[in-house]
């Protein structure tokens, strides 16, 4: 067996913050614990975060921008992050996000001499047009991106749409595609898990039930479903609509969907944290309807795979790779038209979709088993790459902004310390700073 390693998971969302990619950093962390070595997750801290797991979390500082972007935004200089980070010896760093978490990670290479994975999981050009004003802005900030992520000693995608975006945006460096996992085991729930999930929905014995399950966000591709809905509404079509999840966009969307005339057909669940909860929505769907073009991966689509749920998907998006149109999912070009046709066409072959569902169960379920084991494989490829190249040759091209930015907090970091050992009764001016910044956390 290999050596066992340490290894650090930096991420800007982890639990209570439900999204793939903290999905992701929770599995990593966790088989990584059980199976192989010994994780350690790093990521800002939330007010009502209850972190009761087999691995340490650390938590550092943070600001509430979740009005403007959905998450807390991170304090990635830390003090006593960093130095809960160091005392956990690390062997390896897997950063998966290339913003704050990055910076957080190149920090701490500085001191611990371990190398820096980072997995790009999301299409952050989308994030940055959405959230930052005026242009020349997003300019700056993907160009700041892209230098953080050729900062990183190796950089994975999760999938080939994911790294054709990186290198759109103008990253020039290698990357190698490493797919994420899903926790749900193979197969399908009881049948009266199921029953629970029509009682509490209110579904009508025989209705055929569509899904989604992800962010309620528009750009997820939510406005194309209500809007073939409404089609086959319009047709006298009857169908159950379940949305399960939460997002900056929830109001709008159930605005629109009373708009179309289709309050009575959808059910919003809000978010539903329980694992086995959420297994059982997916086995009492009928179709999973996932026409995002943002998502990188969609871990959505294996787990609705991992429960012989077929999914519809883009023709040519990220989510769609590995799917055979009519074999284990089905395909469509990106209208309502399209999307409505294809349901109808679902709607009266219950059999033939059943059937493509079993297919999705065998031929593109993947477990986070599978998945951690051949990033934990590529660990040790790129501990011994590192060791003879030189762990630390990418910081040298790294940009002026972040230099000054690090030294300046690693002297008030110095400060603080000597402060702390001095026990000093008065209050001194960082002191008094920093307490005003976590009075904003």
């Amino acid at each position: 067996m290999k050596e066992k390693l340490n290894v650090g998971l930096l991420n800007d969302s982890f639990p209570p913050v439900i999204d793939g990619v903290a999905n992701a950093v929770l599995n990593y962390a966790r088989i990584i614990e059980e199976s192989y070595g010994h994780a350690v997750v790093a990521t800002p801290y939330y007010p009502d975060a209850v972190d009761r797991y087999p691995f340490p979390v650390i938590r550092y500082r943070s600001v509430d921008t979740t009005k403007l972007v959905g998450y807390r935004t991170g304090y990635p200089f830390s003090a006593s992050a960093m130095e809960q980070l160091e005392a956990e010896k690390l062997d390896i760093i897997h950063s998966h996000c290339p913003i704050m978490s990055t910076l957080l990670a190149r920090t701490l290479r500085k001191t611990v001499e371990a190398p820096i994975i980072l997995t790009y999981h999301t299409k952050f050009d989308i994030d940055i047009a959405r959230d930052i004003h005026p242009a020349i802005l997003q300019t700056a900030a993907i160009k700041m991106l892209v230098k953080n992520i050729e900062a990183c000693d190796e950089v994975w995608v999760v999938s080939r749409g994911a790294g054709e975006n990186l290198k759109s945006l103008g990253y020039q460096g290698d990357y190698l595609v490493m797919e994420n996992g899903v926790d749900f085991p193979r197969g399908r729930v009881g049948a009266e898990a199921c029953l629970e999930i029509s009682r509490a929905c209110h579904i009508p014995a025989g209705a055929f039930v569509f899904l989604f399950v992800g962010r309620l966000m528009w750009y997820k591709g939510i406005r194309l479903i209500l809007d073939a809905l409404s089609l086959l509404k319009k047709q006298g079509r009857s169908f159950v609509m379940l949305f399960v999840g939460d997002g900056m966009d929830r109001r709008e969307i159930e605005e629109y969907a009373e708009q179309l005339g289709l309050w009575q057909d959808c059910v919003f669940t809000g978010a539903v944290r329980d694992r086995e909860k959420l297994r059982a929505y997916f086995c009492r769907g009928d179709l999973f309807l996932f026409p995002s073009t943002f998502d990188t991966n969609g871990i959505v689509v294996r787990e609705a795979a991992a429960c012989g749920l077929p999914s519809v998907l883009i023709r040519g998006s990220c989510a769609a790779e590995g799917v055979t149109d009519g074999r284990n999912g089905y395909l469509i070009e990106e209208n309502a038209a399209a999307l409505a046709s294809c349901l109808a066409g679902r709607m009266d072959d219950p059999a033939g979709t059943r059937q493509a569902g079993a297919h999705a169960m065998e031929e593109i379920y993947l477990s986070w088993e599978e998945s951690v084991h051949r990033a934990y494989e590529r660990y040790h490829v790129v501990l011994e790459r590192c060791g003879s190249d030189g762990w630390a040759e990418h910081e040298s091209g790294r940009d002026e902004v972040f230099e000054v930015i690090s030294d300046s907090i690693d002297l008030l970091n110095k400060v603080r310390r000597a402060n702390t050992e001095i026990k000093n009764k008065g209050s001194s001016l960082y002191d008094r700073l920093w307490d005003s910044w976590e009075r904003y956390r």
